[in-house]
């Protein structure tokens, strides 16, 4: 099977995955609150749904609030708490309309009950669709995720009839069954918008061959046409996975 993609059908990734970073900075370079920088960045998230989705996007990721998130200032983390609490079910006839699936990575369970009956309960009333699939990712880290990993793949291995088999069987597909991203597709494009470039903990495991964009945008400022600069960026990047240039054509 050749590598290569068709050379006239535009390549749009799969599945890609969104840092939204500089809600602070927007905020106080207008004299706010950083919480007005999180509400003004949290409005955003239906419009870039949309967008998406019309791209021909899959999968759409979004880092909500990461596990080092809780050593933010205690009023800016009630603050978040309460903006996903009134927002989720604001967001729910949006996604309706536009046939958008609702879904959430990271350890729910340690999120505050509010958050947690929102957050499924727009889960639940969008699960019938079959559009593009959104994943809020709460109390999400990368290396969390892998550690967990590890602990489903050794409860596996002990309850096993054939633990070396098993063991000796292991390859990065079999591991991936025990990540909490199993449900999901690989991430093809990592976005970070406000200026750093680092990934945070974001996506550990398919960031080992997801492309990275990173722009000085802060994300409130986010636009269809910065989406359009990232996937005309990623149209252009040769992914190869290991392989040679040479090889993708053969």
């Amino acid at each position: 099977m050749s590598l290569s993609q068709p050379a006239d059908k535009p390549r749009i990734p799969c599945h890609v995955g969104i840092v939204m970073d500089g809600n602070g900075r927007w905020a106080k370079a207008r004299g706010k609150q950083r919480l007005e920088g999180h509400r003004q960045g949290a409005s955003l998230v239906s419009n870039v749904a949309d967008w998406a989705s019309n791209m021909g996007i899959s999968q759409l990721s979004l880092y909500a609030f990461s596990t080092e998130n809780w050593e933010r200032p205690k009023l800016e983390v009630r603050g978040l708490m309460s903006l996903l609490t009134i927002l989720l079910p604001k967001e729910v006839p949006g996604m309706q309309k536009n046939n958008i699936r609702l879904h959430l990575l990271g350890d729910i369970s340690a999120m505050p009950a509010g958050v947690r009956r929102a957050a499924e309960k727009a889960c639940h009333e969008t699960r019938a669709n079959t559009g593009m699939d959104l994943i809020l990712c709460l109390n999400y880290g990368g290396q969390q995720e892998i550690i967990a990993g590890v602990k489903d793949f050794a409860r596996k291995l002990l309850d096993s009839s054939a633990p070396d088999t098993m063991l000796d069987s292991l390859d990065p597909d079999t591991f991936r069954q025990s990540l909490w991203r199993n449900a999901f597709k690989p991430v093809d494009l990592l976005i970070r918008t406000g200026g750093e470039k680092r990934i945070s903990n974001f996506h550990l495991w398919d960031a080992a061959y997801a492309e990275l964009y990173f722009t000085d945008c802060l994300w409130p400022d986010f636009s269809r046409s910065d989406l359009e600069l990232a996937l005309a960026d990623f149209a252009i990047r040769e992914r190869r996975f290991g392989h040679t240039s040479e090889q993708l054509v053969e």
